[in-house]
């Protein structure tokens, strides 16, 4: 038979019991309280989340997130991310394939590789418009257009469409995915080694554009690398090349200089992923996305106790996105009053909200493409290597001009009150893509369901047309369900609710609002709605 336990057992087990239950009470006792120190956002705060996270905020969506604390909608909005499109791409941009027709002429030839490049090149901003316009996850598409300004890219000079469709793909997948897993991703992208010359670079002639940009603008950041650093970077990336027959990375090792280098101090026979290990074990490099990043999220002054926090956040975690995107919408800052309704509206998030936000049944997006190019923001061609500066130099004389035009034909009363509601644009085309005389040019691009686009061809506009001119005309472009939008606002005698969806802050123009177009087109021509 087995001996009863001994006193001191039997008084062991009780106080291991006693500990246990102390520890279980702990918990339940600091989750109590950790609800007690965290409410629900509220309206107020769900809005501002939303609305620096999405492209527009919706009345039933603010509500939904107002009930939760500022953890559980951060969460809930990451967790809804996706790594890939919503909207079917056209169907060249899946496949690659060079002009070889020998029944012409070279120069027949190169004209019709010009006019494909055009065609496509306009396609594919209107497939990336029809994107964001329908996306189930607005802060997948702005992170997707975040990088794109990052790794600014421009078909201008890359030219074919398959790449830079490419890309974006590549921008999406790794939108809140990994950075160094990007970084690697976009020093072989065809589309990069087109724009930057990387292609060119080779043994004995090394080209440094990209070992220039690659740590000035895509790492280190301005500063903090030396002259012979670039030469040595330049070495190190020499041979990294495309293959022209089939658009993808090829390295050509007899081009590649294998030599010992210098970099950052350190020698050894380093090549380009060498190289990008390096700098992404330098501590700048994650101070500097995070600069970048706060800009877009947070308000237009860093603040560098934070940013450094932040930074050790993101390298520590390797570099991962998510854990870093929501370390800051967590964070004092994101959610201080004085830094609401301080960060501009980009074209895209001015074009892109207002369809979102009234729930705009868009037939063709092409034209919207256009008018975020009109305002300054040419998808798929950013400025310069630089990309967009945004801020503040979103709005100047003339774009704050075409911000209003844009919003004020957006919402004519004459024009809402027939189904065919008629949007006019004019789709100017202000920039030589492909090596032609300057022009301006109309077109129209009709999807669809994701095959290709039958552009028509394209007709030179006047040198004074106007982004809204009344002259060419597109019926059916848009629709405005006002009934079915204006009943989200069933208790019209408290007007707030509309202002408070719509705007970041209280209108500027102390207006009486009502709840009619009219009144909608007040709000949106209030200074306070080119903010977020």
């Amino acid at each position: 038979m087995q001996s009863p336990p001994s006193p001191q057992a039997s008084l062991l087990r009780y106080a291991l019991w006693v500990v246990a239950a102390a520890i279980a009470w702990a918990l339940i006792v600091s989750q109590v309280n950790a609800q007690a120190v965290s409410p629900a956002m509220g309206f107020d705060e769900a809005r501002h989340l939303l609305g620096r996270t999405s492209f527009a905020a919706q009345p039933s969506e603010i509500a939904d997130f107002a009930k939760l604390t500022r953890a559980q909608a951060v969460d809930r909005l990451l967790a809804e991310t996706r790594r890939t499109v919503a909207y079917p791409a056209p169907l060249w941009a899946t496949s690659y394939e060079r002009i070889y027709r020998p029944e012409m002429s070279q120069e027949e030839r190169q004209k019709a590789q010009r006019r494909e490049q055009v065609e496509r090149a306009l396609e594919l901003r209107a497939w990336w418009t029809a994107e964001m316009l329908s996306t189930p996850s607005p802060l997948t598409e702005k992170m997707t257009l975040f990088w794109h300004n990052h790794f600014a890219t421009s078909q201008v000079k890359v030219r074919v469409a398959q790449l830079m469709y490419r890309q974006n793909v590549l921008l999406r997948q790794y939108a809140l995915g990994n950075f160094g897993a990007l970084l690697r991703e976009i020093s072989k992208d065809p589309a990069m080694l087109i724009y930057l010359d990387g292609a060119q670079n080779r043994k004995g002639m090394p080209n440094e554009n990209f070992a220039r940009e690659v740590m000035e603008l895509f790492t280190l950041g301005e500063g903090n690398y030396g002259e012979q650093d670039i030469k040595e970077v330049a070495r190190a990336f020499s041979g990294w090349s495309i293959d022209l027959d089939v658009g993808e990375f090829r390295f050509r090792r007899p081009q590649h200089d294998d030599g010992e280098k210098t970099i950052f101090g350190q020698r050894g026979r380093f090549n380009g992923d060498d190289v990008v290990t390096l700098l992404l074990k330098h501590e700048k490099t994650a101070e500097f996305i995070v600069g970048k990043l706060w800009l877009e999220f947070v308000s237009p002054q860093p603040n560098s106790a934070e940013t450094r926090r932040l930074a050790k956040v993101f390298r520590e975690g390797g570099y991962e996105i998510k854990p870093l995107l929501r370390a800051m919408l967590l964070s004092d800052e994101f959610w201080m009053p004085t830094h609401r309704a301080v960060l501009v509206k980009s074209p895209v998030e001015l074009v892109i909200g207002s369809l979102r936000q009234f729930r705009f049944e868009v037939e063709d997006p092409a034209p919207f493409s256009v008018v975020m190019r009109q305002l300054g923001q040419d998808l798929f061609g950013p400025p310069n290597v630089k990309g967009w500066p945004g801020g503040e130099t979103w709005l100047n004389t003339s774009t704050l001009l075409a911000r209003k035009s844009f919003l004020n034909r957006l919402f004519r009363v004459d024009e809402m009150g027939s189904p065919e509601l008629a949007g006019t644009t004019t789709a100017l085309i202000d920039r030589d893509l492909m090596g032609e005389r300057r022009q301006r040019a109309q077109t129209r691009l009709a999807l669809n369901g994701g095959g290709s686009m039958a552009g028509e061809s394209m007709m030179a506009a006047g040198a004074n047309a106007t982004p809204f001119g009344v002259n060419n005309q597109m019926k059916g472009q848009y629709h405005f369900d006002a009934n079915k939008w204006f009943a989200q606002y069933p208790n019209e005698s408290d007007s707030s609710l509309l202002w408070k969806t719509l705007l970041a802050g209280p209108p500027v123009q102390a207006t009486e609002l009502k709840y009619d177009l009219a009144g909608v087109r007040a709000i949106a021509l209030d200074p306070m709605y080119q903010l977020k």
